[in-house]
């Protein structure tokens, strides 16, 4: 039996051509105009509702609406087409198991795959399935991004990104072994590398990059200060997930090495990323569309205003197609030209499904951070827990904050009452309080909001 592998269905040289790095990235997309830009969106969206069309789960999300193949001509239709969530894929599961009808697989015929899963922050993990194209490009975004921002061949890579059925950990060591030059080190997780393993390899193989979730980044250089080791180990750069904090306080941890955010999601890859200048995150527009939708009534958002973020990954057109994913993470589009011709998101803002409706207040959690880092008496840990009070019946959203002692308690909820526009209630703990309720030692992402409405 004779049957392509991985490497075989794949025309690296094309796909370089296709999404340059480097120099060759620069050069064509510093000046490249929108109607430029569009035109070669357009084309790759064609063939994508091509490949789309053959997957059943589209044909079943869009026959549902009442549309055919030949409705929608071009990527000027693409708002006729329905959204869709995690839930819709999780049913998919559910229905079709274990890995769902959206990945296009088909028989015995069908294309290499590489099989992850989510990291189940929001709930189950869920299955993803990328073909050879699909994950390549993907990993490609990312390696152009880091060699955007800064990373050379002489750059030792840590890693704290989680391994397992995980994506992160597989998904960053391919982005950097494919396509920078640069050694790299996967440590993974606190439980996959205990923290004093990893400052220990920090120092001994003279890391100057740190890539991860920026909350264990930081509790890694307290475990660095407290074993002795901070002065020795060199970092230049943390590129992480900075969302609403200030990059000040991770800087600071880490004695002022360059803190760099960008956006993605296991479904869709890297959507956006700053570069050198740090001027916003920039979308991938090569690679990817991206929609600011109304949290309420699904329209297109204006410059500037919040909305839902709605990928289509215009490469993955092999395994897994994904048009119109609705991540549920919120940003706003800032406005002017940056470095280059794409337009650019000012991150992640918080995710629209996990929001928390206050007294008429709609509260992000991952907000909080904010407002608590930058405080010498504060770690800048924190969980949020929404609780019946018995003696009022109401929820009240309660918040744990790590203290180092010296914290005035109402002055705290009085930050909070101003940055968060609602009246939430403090409880003090030591440092290292909250780390069983975040999981941050054991988890690529820290658990934030325990909702007792929904139990």
């Amino acid at each position: 039996m004779t049957f392509p592998t991985y490497f075989e269905s794949l025309d690296i040289k094309q796909l370089l051509a296709d999404y340059p790095v480097g120099d060759a990235f620069l050069a064509r997309y510093k000046s490249i105009s929108r109607d430029e830009l569009f035109a070669l969106q357009d084309v790759q969206f064609r063939k994508l509702m091509q490949r789309g069309w053959q997957v059943p789960f589209y044909r079943r999300l869009w026959g549902a609406q009442g549309i055919e193949p030949g409705d929608i001509q071009s990527l000027i239709d693409i708002t006729r087409l329905p959204v869709y969530d995690k839930t819709d894929l999780m049913a998919s599961i559910a229905e079709y198991p274990p890995y769902g009808d959206f990945t296009g697989l088909g028989g015995a015929d069908r294309p290499p795959a590489v099989l992850h899963t989510t990291s189940g922050t929001t709930g189950r993990p869920q299955t993803l399935l990328f073909g050879p194209k699909g994950r390549e490009v993907g990993n490609l975004l990312v390696g152009r991004m880091y060699r955007w921002q800064g990373l050379r061949p002489e750059d030792v890579v840590h890693s704290v990104y989680g391994h397992g059925m995980i994506n992160g950990g597989h998904y960053i060591r391919e982005s950097v072994t494919h396509f920078t030059n640069s050694i790299f080190l996967s440590a993974g997780t606190g439980i996959e590398t205990r923290s004093l393993q990893q400052v220990q390899l920090l120092a001994d193989f003279g890391v100057t990059v740190m890539v991860g979730f920026v909350d264990y980044i930081r509790k890694l250089a307290e475990v660095a200060r407290d074993e002795g080791l901070l002065e020795r180990i060199k970092l230049k750069m943390i590129i992480g997930h900075l969302g609403t904090e200030d990059r000040a306080s991770t800087e600071a941890a880490w004695g002022g090495a360059k803190a760099y955010d960008w956006y993605g999601v296991g479904d869709t890859g890297s959507v956006a990323g700053e570069g050198p200048e740090r001027d916003g995150l920039y979308v991938w527009e090569d690679a990817q569309y991206l929609e600011l939708l109304d949290v309420d009534s699904g329209q297109q958002v204006g410059l500037g205003d919040t909305g839902d973020m709605v990928v289509t990954c215009l490469y993955k057109d092999d395994v897994a197609p994904c048009i119109r994913f609705n991540t549920h993470d919120i940003t706003h589009e800032m406005g002017g030209r940056g470095e280059i011709g794409f337009k650019r998101i000012a991150g992640f803002k918080g995710r629209s499904d996990n929001m928390v409706k206050l007294r008429g207040v709609n509260l992000f959690p991952h907000a909080i951070g904010a407002l608590i880092e930058n405080r010498a008496d504060l770690t800048g840990e924190y969980f949020c827990r929404m609780a019946l009070d018995p003696a009022t019946q109401r929820y009240d959203l309660i918040v744990m904050i790590e203290s180092r002692g010296g914290t005035d308690r109402s002055q705290l909820c009085e930050v909070l009452r101003r940055g968060l526009g609602v009246e939430v209630k403090v409880e003090l703990c030591a440092p290292g309080g909250t780390a069983a309720l975040t999981q941050i030692d054991v988890r690529q992402k820290a658990l934030r909001l325990l909702d007792e409405r929904a139990q």
